[in-house]
């Protein structure tokens, strides 16, 4: 389903005010919850950080469904009976009927930048996998997990970075196809996520860790739940890590096929947020009493380092 024309928000001079201020909760929202995120848009152009902006905001909107602490209170069918509506609001706006500004701005950017519903269905179903499954058996499940929360964000993106002409201009060109990269540094980050809140996640009755992997490494669910840092524990973390960074590094090959407006700025937010792990370490593996974060300064320096990398590879 792609958005149509016929019920676009009004162009009138008091709905464009009334857009405008809606983007600029959405700049504010990126800004205050996903700042490393935040400083990737920054460096795009300003119609395509404003359609990310949109975009971010309907995903934490999807996110806040579930893990608000308001939502966490409820039971468990009447999250259920509010994903359904939030379905049944999302594909109102891809068919251009935006029930509130928020919704307006989210129309507004699937006008300018076209495309397919699925990935915010699949987002919608990853949520509803949040309702019954707090453990993972295998990896294979957990990337299912990944893919539908965060792999999806890749794919509703893609269309707003664009792809570089060089690709696409020449009579004998076939576009390359970004979707696996894009995809493959969605699940990158929700397992940076994941590990750097492991701690959090446990005061939620929540483990991500594949159940296969605690097996492996001899670390208990009740040695998890009680925190305990152990050589086990550093060794199951070396492993998660580890695999992490494989992601990260599959989806390194897609950034080349980016309009050179979006190199930066993706390379920017694929290395900060690869830089969490780094932190881990530092942290000696402590996620249970520690945050670990890319301090302001670290982002600062890699940003020319980033830039440089945008225009080489």
């Amino acid at each position: 389903m792609v958005l149509g024309t016929s019920n676009l928000p009004s162009t009138s001079p008091k709905a464009l005010r009334s857009l405008e201020s809606a983007y600029e909760v959405c700049r504010q929202e990126t800004a205050q919850w996903a700042k490393t995120f935040y400083l990737g848009t920054m460096l795009l152009p300003p119609l395509k950080r404003r359609a990310i902006w949109a975009i971010y905001v309907w995903c934490r909107r999807t996110d806040e469904l579930m893990d608000s602490p308001e939502a966490q209170a409820r039971p468990i069918n009447e999250l259920s009976d509010r994903l359904d509506g939030w379905e049944e609001q999302t594909k109102l706006i891809f068919a251009g009927k935006a029930k509130d500004q928020l919704g307006a701005v989210m129309a507004d950017t699937l006008e300018r930048f076209p495309q397919s519903i699925q990935p915010y269905l699949d987002m919608i179903e990853g949520q509803r996998m949040d309702l019954n499954m707090h453990r993972y058996p295998t990896f294979k499940e957990l990337k299912l997990y990944c893919y539908r929360v965060a792999g999806t964000v890749g794919l509703m993106t893609q269309g707003v970075m664009g792809l570089d002409p060089a690709y696409t201009s020449a009579p004998w060109s076939s576009s390359p196809d970004p979707s696996d990269a894009a995809i493959a540094l969605g699940i990158a980050n929700q397992l940076t996520n994941i590990l750097r809140d492991v701690g959090e996640d446990r005061g939620r009755g929540r483990i991500y860790i594949p159940q296969e992997d605690l097996k492996r490494f001899n670390y208990s669910e009740e040695d998890l739940l009680a925190g305990k840092l152990n050589a086990e524990w550093k060794n199951l973390m070396e492993f998660q890590l580890a695999r992490a960074r494989e992601w990260f590094t599959r989806s390194e090959d897609g950034v080349r096929w980016l309009s050179a407006d979006a190199r930066w700025p993706v390379w920017t937010s694929l290395r900060l947020y690869r830089g969490i792990l780094d932190a881990i370490e530092r942290l000696d593996y402590d996620v249970f009493n520690n945050r670990a974060y890319v301090s302001k300064w670290e982002k600062i320096i890699d940003l020319p380092i980033s830039y440089l990398i945008s225009q080489t590879r």
